[in-house]
């Protein structure tokens, strides 16, 4: 189960796209918005992705900075981001220790079969570091309008 509403965000490190190290801590006094993904290039994951970026500048005047998060490589992110042009940074959370930090690490179902994968959650995280909203169960191609709306409030 995710970790809820008004509780401190789980603090990271790990690399984005380009290889570099991004820290929660590197985000300090802005509002983020850290969604966890399953796969770079699938479906859904790409369409959820390109409504953030469809939506991308109405984030930006809002001052909400977006950070996606999936257990792929760094190599991987650069691919997706750079196919589809991702203005924003992915990162690399190979072990899955984030997901597991955040609690969206757990059993999934997927044509009859069961496996351990990220389950589509969308956080709101505030300036001070504390999270605001969680979103569960997105659907990928309305979530960033509801997002949106939510930051905007």
């Amino acid at each position: 189960m995710p970790i809820q509403a008004g509780t401190p965000a789980p603090s990271f490190r790990l690399k984005d796209e380009t290889g570099t190290v991004r820290n929660l801590s590197d985000f300090r006094g802005q509002t983020i918005v850290l969604y966890f993904y399953p796969k770079d290039d699938t479906p859904g994951c790409t369409k959820e992705a390109c409504n953030f970026r469809d939506n991308y500048s109405a984030y930006e005047k809002a001052g909400v900075t977006i950070l996606g998060v999936s257990p792929d490589s760094p190599a991987s992110h650069a691919k997706f981001k750079e196919k589809f042009s991702l203005p924003f940074s992915l990162l690399a959370d190979e072990d899955h220790a984030l997901c597991d930090a955040y609690g969206v690490w757990g059993e999934k179902k997927f044509l009859g079969k069961e496996y351990m994968g990220v389950l589509r959650t969308t956080f709101v995280i505030d300036g001070d570091g504390k999270i605001v909203k969680v979103f569960e169960n997105v659907k990928p191609s309305e979530h960033s309008a509801e997002v949106l709306a939510a930051v905007n409030g």
